[in-house]
């Protein structure tokens, strides 16, 4: 048995949006309904709508970042209440038993994590992401949003929040720490946030300084254009702890440079295309380039605790359900400061 609600559809690769209906299951024992108040728009909807990462699922209902009310507990829930202002992020399941759910590091489990959206759940039914009016969430998987946020400022941490403080806090940024930003766009604007919020010395590296003021603003103490020449031969060792958020193609070897000994290069973003570099940039100073893959149900509920605590709120412009499609080529176009966020009541 299932419920309907109303959602914005991409009913194929690339199509524009159409308001439509999808099923909702119904009320599980340990499941959450929740009323959808605000979903944000991250780059990743936009390259699963146009199948830009391998073929999409459609009918496909994207959103991860959702932001709303609790309407409906099932009987064996206990940490939720209608009422409760919730979130939920990139994941709806996971399998609870294999060494990283032990862990808490739910994202990387290894039967496959169940996604919000354009994903399967074990049952093998689509999900469908927090472009519509409600969602049923297992309880495990909300995460509770402290009244000092905001929801529509809120909505966006659980992905480019979660994004940027997990490898923040796994690299062990704080007093000390000299951390770069790469790109000062959706994900790079809370990793300034975050990394001032920890202690460390931050520098923003943009293409250009059309957004220094906000860089400096956010907390950054020094801002950086690499796009002027020699900025990145002046940088050379500078670094403990890059975080690369952009998702275009990067001087890896370049960046590398700008690395002290036993420095770390961490990809946020998600290029395209394959990236190359020297093995000589990492064995001449101990280097490492990694990734980081968002963060656990645990650490992502530590992060809006420390959000609330810190006052960190993502940068937003909402909108209505009708501009999504335009605010898609904005985003493209990096024409958005820092986060667009959908006001569900317009669906």
């Amino acid at each position: 048995m299932t419920t309907n609600a109303t959602a914005l559809i991409a009913p194929s690769t690339g199509a524009a949006f159409e308001r439509g209906q999808i099923p909702r299951r119904d009320l599980g024992a340990d499941d959450v309904r929740i009323a959808i108040a605000y979903a944000g728009i991250c780059h990743s909807d936009i390259h699963q709508v146009r199948s830009e990462w391998g073929p999409g699922t459609f009918p496909m209902v994207p959103g991860h970042e959702i932001a709303g009310v609790v309407t409906e507990v099932g009987p064996e829930v206990t940490d939720f209440q209608p009422g409760d202002r919730v979130g939920v992020g990139c994941f709806v399941d996971s399998c609870g038993e294999c060494e990283p759910c032990q862990a808490s590091e739910e994202q990387f489990c290894t039967r496959g994590t169940v996604m919000t959206y354009n994903s399967q759940e074990y049952s093998g039914e689509p999900t469908y992401g927090g472009y519509s009016t409600e969602v049923v969430v297992r309880a495990g998987y909300v995460l509770r949003i402290p009244e000092e946020l905001s929801l529509d400022a809120a909505a966006p941490l659980l992905c480019a929040g979660i994004t940027t403080y997990s490898p923040l806090r796994h690299w062990n940024a704080g007093p000390g720490k000299r951390v770069a930003v790469v790109g000062m766009g959706g994900l790079g604007h809370m990793a300034v946030k975050y990394a001032h919020a920890l202690g460390a010395h931050v520098t923003v590296l943009s293409q250009t300084r059309s957004k220094e003021d906000d860089g400096r603003r956010f907390g950054a103490d020094d801002y950086r254009a690499t796009s002027e020449d020699g900025t990145l031969e002046s940088l050379r060792g500078s670094f403990d702890l890059i975080i690369n958020t952009v998702s275009a193609d990067v001087d890896l070897d370049a960046l590398l440079a700008t690395l002290t000994l036993d420095g770390v290069l961490v990809f946020v973003g998600l290029p395209e295309n394959p990236q190359s570099l020297s093995v000589f940039s990492l064995t001449s100073a101990r280097r490492v380039v990694t990734g980081s893959n968002i963060g656990g149900i645990r650490e992502t509920q530590e992060m809006l605790d420390f959000s609330a605590e810190h006052g960190i709120a993502a940068e937003v412009e909402v909108i209505s359900a009708d501009d999504v499609d335009a605010a898609y080529e904005r985003v493209l176009r990096s024409d958005v400061r820092y986060r667009f966020v959908i006001d569900v009541d317009t669906l």
